[in-house]
Parts: structure tokens; sequence; C-alpha cells
């Protein structure tokens, strides 16, 4: 997965922190957890404030 995979990403995370509330997640620890999914194959540094939140959202979305 790459960044722009937001909705796989946003899956994994749902399924691997089913008891976090993704709208009080803070963006460093958003970016942790993307990093560290087994499926992630992207550079830290091709993230930033938009990507997250699109991942964010997909999250939410996901949860409800």
């Amino acid at each position: 997965m790459k960044w722009t995979d937001t909705l796989d990403i946003a899956i994994e995370l749902y399924e691997t922190h089913p008891d976090v509330d993704p709208q009080y997640i803070r963006f460093t620890d958003l970016h942790a957890w993307v990093m560290a999914l087994p499926d992630f194959n992207d550079h830290a540094e091709h993230s930033n404030e938009k990507i997250l939140e699109a991942i964010q959202q997909a999250w939410i979305d996901e949860a409800e």
C-alpha cells in the first residue's frame, strides 16, 4: 500500500485498532500506525496533512 491508498489503509487501521475512535487520533500517531502496517510500503516523507486527513475520514466512515 501507498499513502494514496486511503481506503485500504483505513480498513487496515480499523481492523488493527478496533477500540480507537479515529475522530480523536493525533496525526503523529496516525502517521506512525500507517507506517507500521505490514502491507504498507511507502516513504514517510510522502505523507502530508491532506493525506492524513483523508485517511482519518475514511477510517471514520469505516467505523460507522
